[in-house]
This record gives structure tokens, sequence and C-alpha cells, in this order.
């Protein structure tokens, strides 16, 4: 009885904020039309363009900014600073921002554990299941932008890691062939692409808009958690504080990069028979045994009921 009134009140407590996230003001969408045709009773015209309007601007845009407000008053300073941390590791996918990212997080967390009860109560599940399921489903809807966030920003710092000895030595080819390290930078933006190529070009641009060059060379490797583009960044920064030549710390840096991109490589290949070993002893052998101890078990099974 407990665990049912428990479940009672969670399906309710959500259905409720989800009639709040819905609910728009009186003034704005669908409510604001149908307000208006029931005090005239006969304007028609002043609905038309409000349905008119796709689902997107007539529901989803109203819940969002609901969810928005709400993800602002559990969401703190430090971890706004920690979302937009997340979203420059993962390259700023596009139309991607801390608002749209705290928004998702609160309206995953209300339809992920509705979506998770409906199946739950297709399937004929009891009442603790239920309860699991939407409690699961809270926690793991509130984590999806993270995880997402966090996937993005791994397969962009592989990325980083297999392009930054090839962008290295176009830099150095260029500059011993006369250009300056801005204009090798601006050759290298151009011909290649990847999160390299963004982050040279996003450094330019900064530079054109009056930062100095240690100061975007800094900001380029506070977007990345690639250690090899750090001692890049930071080998760049003192040669240009210095006065070394550009091109011997390009070569040596070059060098470097690759000999640590094949241990990465090697390492990674020394990774595949531990994680292998799961899924052999878990999925592969088990069939294995069924394939081949199976006929002999059928025929020793039919002798012993002979």
């Amino acid at each position: 009885m407990l665990l049912l009134l428990g479940f009672t009140l969670l399906l309710a407590a959500a259905v409720a904020a989800l009639s709040a996230f819905t609910r728009d003001e009186p003034s704005a969408g669908v409510a604001r039309a149908l307000d208006s045709l029931e005090r005239s009773g006969h304007h028609p015209a002043d609905v038309e363009p409000e349905l008119d309007q796709p689902f997107a601007d007539r529901v989803l845009a109203p819940f969002q900014r609901r969810a928005l407000a709400i993800g602002r008053r559990i969401t703190g300073a430090d971890k706004t600073e920690r979302i937009r941390h997340q979203l420059d590791l993962a390259g700023n996918p596009r139309e991607w921002s801390v608002d749209r990212v705290v928004s998702l997080k609160v309206m995953a967390a209300v339809v992920v554990p509705i979506c998770a009860v409906v199946y739950g109560v297709l399937l004929g599940l009891a009442g603790s299941w239920l309860l699991l399921l939407a409690l699961v489903g809270i926690v793991g809807g509130f984590l999806v932008p993270d995880i997402y966030l966090y996937n993005a920003a791994s397969k962009r710092a592989d990325r980083v890691r297999r392009d930054l000895a090839d962008a290295v030595d176009l830099l150095a080819i260029s500059v011993e062939a006369g250009l300056g390290f801005d204009a090798a930078l601006q050759h290298v933006a151009r011909h290649t692409d990847g999160p390299v190529a963004e982050e040279f070009s996003r450094a330019l641009r900064e530079m054109q808009l009056g930062k100095s060059r240690a100061e975007a060379l800094r900001a380029v490797a506070g977007r990345s958690n690639v250690d090899d583009l750090h001692a890049f960044i930071a080998a760049m920064v003192q040669a240009d504080a210095f006065g070394v030549s550009i091109s011997q710390v390009l070569r040596v840096q070059s060098a470097e990069i690759r000999l640590k991109r094949r241990q990465y490589a090697e390492e990674r290949a020394q990774q595949v028979p531990v994680k292998i070993m799961l899924p052999l002893i878990l999925f592969i052998l088990p069939c294995l045994f069924v394939i081949v101890m199976g006929p002999a078990v059928l025929s020793a099974m039919d002798a012993f009921n002979r």
C-alpha cells in the first residue's frame, strides 16, 4: 500500500509539473487565442495565426521557457561555468548554449520518467518497479545532456590527438617556406578541417579583434583537455616571449607529438584484450558452449530417457 501510495503521489507530481511547464501565460500562445475567442465569440481570425504556427513554437517553446526558469533556480554560478566549459570541450555544438543545456536537463527529467512509467505500465510491471523506473528516469533524464556533452568532448579530443601532428608539420613547412606564424596558422585553417583547424581559425579571429597572440593561444589550450595541445601551446608562447626560432620549435614539437601519438595508439591497442574480456565471457562463450555442448547434452538426455 505504501508503494502504491508513493507511486500515486509521484505520478500526480509529474502530471502537475508537466501541466505547470506547458501552461503558458494567458497573453501568449493558443491560450490567448482561446481567451479572445471566448470573450468575443465571433473572431476566429484571431485564432488562425496562432494555430498556423509550428508545433515547436506553440508547445515546445513555452515548455522550454518554463524548464529554463526552473533550471536557473537549481543551477548555481559554478554549475553554469562548468556547463560552459563542457560546451567548449565539446566544440560548442551549433545552437547549443548554457540556457539550452539547463532547460534540456529539466525537460528530460520530466519527460523521461513519464515515458518510462508508461512503458512499465504497458509491460504490466508492479508498482514498486514503476516507482523505481520513475526515479531512474528522473536521474537519467537530468544527466542525458551531460552524457552527450561528455561523449562529444571525448570524440573531439581523440580527433585533436590524431590531427595535431599533421597540423604542426604543415605549420613547420609553412614557416620554413617564409610565412609568418600568423600566416601559417591561417594556411593550416584554410587547407585542413577538424577541431584543430577550427581552433586555429578562432585564434586568428580573436587576434584580429585585439587579443595578443599569447592570449589567443592560451584560450585555445583552455578550450581543450588534450595534453599534447597544451604542451604545444606552452612551447609556442615561450618561443614568442623569448624570441626563439619558431621553425626549430615547430620541428621539435612535431617530432614529440608524433612520438606521443604512437605511444597513445600502442596504449589503446594494449587495452583491447582487457576490454574485450567482459563481452567475451558474458556473450560469446555462452553461445559457443550452447553450440558445442548442446547436441551432446541432448544425446545424453535421450540415452537416459530410454
